[in-house]
């Protein structure tokens, strides 16, 4: 198989993040996965070689504006043309809004809207040379309503997702597709089975988004063709109440 090109996940975690470079890896792409620490990233790493995909690990906070930009230089000069990059860092608090310091805030903002316009727009500066690419922004519920006790990552997804929509009117016209998901429920992950084990009981298997089947969802955004792009895709159990 040709290698398409190299295929950016930024915020590769353990569960959305890792299922999203597994499957891009076996379509033949060259997977960059990047996080704060770079050695947490080992098992998602060995786990594609092992699968006979490549996969590369790098260091990155992504609120900071140098490191972003020399993460993107370094791919396209070091390991090949950037064809897709899915912005996935998370910051899923919950505080009581009197509990909400300013530092708190601040910093969910950073990790929500600071750091997808800094991916974006650099991603964006080396894909419209080629006039081609796939950005695709990980949102949630509170990307769309706020809710008790989440003031802050609620405000930071709702500016991502305007980041998103702002960047599809202004890139899709040159090639650009832009695409934000909103993920609307449980993610099944260790730690959810452990934070959340009544829940999980309650809504059964059904109930619980799969990592490789919101994975599944990212793939197909990226092959649609130009003359039907999807800007916004929500994806929930069928049992989720919304």
């Amino acid at each position: 198989m040709a290698n398409p090109g190299v295929c950016c996940v930024i915020g590769a975690g353990d569960a959305t993040g890792s299922a999203v470079a597994r499957r891009f890896a076996r379509e033949g792409y060259t997977v960059c996965v990047a996080r704060r620490t770079e050695a947490a990233l080992t098992p998602l790493v060995n786990q594609i070689s092992a699968a006979g995909g490549r996969a590369l690990a790098f260091g990155l906070d992504a609120r900071r504006e140098d490191q972003v930009a020399t993460f993107f230089n370094r791919i396209e000069a070091e390991v090949g043309p950037i064809e897709i990059v899915i912005f996935n860092v998370g910051g899923n608090v919950r505080f009581p809004i009197l509990e909400t310091t300013a530092q708190k805030y601040f910093k969910v903002w950073e990790m929500c809207a600071m750091a997808g316009f800094l991916v974006g727009r650099e991603a964006a500066r080396v894909m419209l040379a080629r006039e081609r690419g796939t950005l695709l922004f990980t949102g949630a519920t509170a990307s769309l309503r706020g809710g008790a006790g989440f003031s802050a990552f609620a405000g930071g997804k709702a500016a991502l997702r305007a980041l998103a929509q702002s960047m599809a009117r202004e890139l899709g016209p040159k090639g650009l597709h832009v695409g934000h998901i909103v993920i609307d429920g449980l993610i099944d992950t260790v730690a959810t089975r452990a934070t959340f084990p009544q829940k999980v009981v309650e809504v059964g298997e059904d109930g619980i988004l799969q990592p490789d089947h919101i994975a599944d969802a990212y793939w197909w955004l990226h092959q649609q063709t130009r003359d039907a792009w999807t800007f916004e895709l929500d994806l929930r159990p069928s049992v989720e109440r919304w």
